[in-house]
């Protein structure tokens, strides 16, 4: 078993700009690049997992999610980073596509991406945490029986650093 750093993405790894899907809009947040670096070398799993409400308000596709996040593959590899898989919740409970409508438990502050993502890769849960921007990720961490740090800027590189030091 290994440790993991499950990342929320927007706010974290990037501007929170509100439903974002668009790389021309994606503006890493300084130290992100770095921050999920850090992680791989420290020799942890690099997690994304993310709200994408967007989808079921019918603003975009999970075909825009997943191409976003592709494309934030490649942006990460240019500096030898990677995540090692993404997870993101389509779904809202008021969702105007209705296959979307629905209170999940993989919608946080649910813990299913995390605990989904921990089953998959068999995740070490006692070294492992959540990094996220509100308190409903913090939330999710704790339901998921992790450790949950909100992060509020301004380098997430010097705050991943932190966070691994006190592992």
């Amino acid at each position: 078993m290994k440790p993991a750093v499950f990342f929320d993405r927007d706010g974290v790894l990037n501007q929170d700009t509100g439903y974002l899907y668009e790389r021309t809009k994606l503006r890493w947040l300084p130290g992100a690049r770095e921050a999920v670096k850090e992680v791989n070398e420290a020799g942890y799993f690099a997690f994304v997992v993310t709200n994408q409400s967007g989808v079921a308000r019918g603003l975009y596709k999970e075909g825009d999610v997943q191409a976003l996040h592709a494309w934030m593959t490649e942006e990460l590899a240019d500096i030898g980073a990677r995540i090692d898989a993404f997870a993101y919740c389509p779904h809202h409970p008021e969702a105007i596509v209705e296959v979307y409508r629905t209170s999940c438990a993989c919608r946080k502050p649910g813990p299913g991406m995390i605990t989904s993502l921990m089953q998959r890769f068999q995740v070490d849960p006692v070294r492992s945490f959540l990094i996220g921007d509100k308190h409903t990720d913090v939330e999710a961490a704790t339901r998921a029986a992790i450790r949950g740090y909100l992060f509020e800027g301004p380098n997430l590189e010097h705050f991943v650093k932190n966070c691994l030091r006190n592992r």
